[in-house]
């Protein structure tokens, strides 16, 4: 279980992922050494699960971004296995989450514009196999994106 000092640690590699060790261990009062130590602990306990890029989809033109909510037809055995493989081919899904409640899947689709957005909702989102429902979310703003935790 992380202590303070690991979730000082913790906070300042999320306030900035691209410091070095050095700085890190600076910033979180610990010796460089205490905080490679600490940091392979956190590995080694799931807490720490790897320092990932965050790419912003709209500077790269993808200026369409939809969340949709799928309930599945559950009277054959094999809808969830077969919905999400057929989810997964999809190259604009960026994200699916599975729920317990009246909504079985949700998924974040990104397009190049409505055009393309058309496009994939007609050939790629529509043919997905056992869709009783679907409800979709256009993206009008994001307000807040956050991976900060309260540690």
């Amino acid at each position: 279980m992380p202590d303070s000092t690991d979730r000082r640690i913790l906070r300042q590699l999320l306030a900035d992922p691209s410091a070095s060790n050095a700085q890190l261990a600076e910033r979180a009062g610990v010796t460089s050494a205490s905080l490679w130590r600490r940091l392979e602990r956190l590995r080694e306990e799931g807490v720490l699960s790897g320092v990932q890029a965050r790419i912003d989809w709209r500077a790269l033109g993808w200026e369409v971004e939809v969340s949709l909510r799928f309930t599945l037809d559950k009277t054959d055995p094999r809808a969830f296995d077969d919905f999400l493989a057929a989810l997964r081919e999809v190259p604009e899904v960026t994200e699916i989450q599975s729920f317990l409640g009246s909504v079985d899947w949700r998924a974040t689709v990104i397009a190049r514009d409505m055009a393309h957005w058309q496009q994939v909702y007609r050939d790629r989102i529509l043919t997905l196999p056992h869709i009783s429902e679907l409800d979709a979310l256009m993206l009008v703003s994001t307000i807040k994106v956050s991976e900060e935790l309260p540690l």
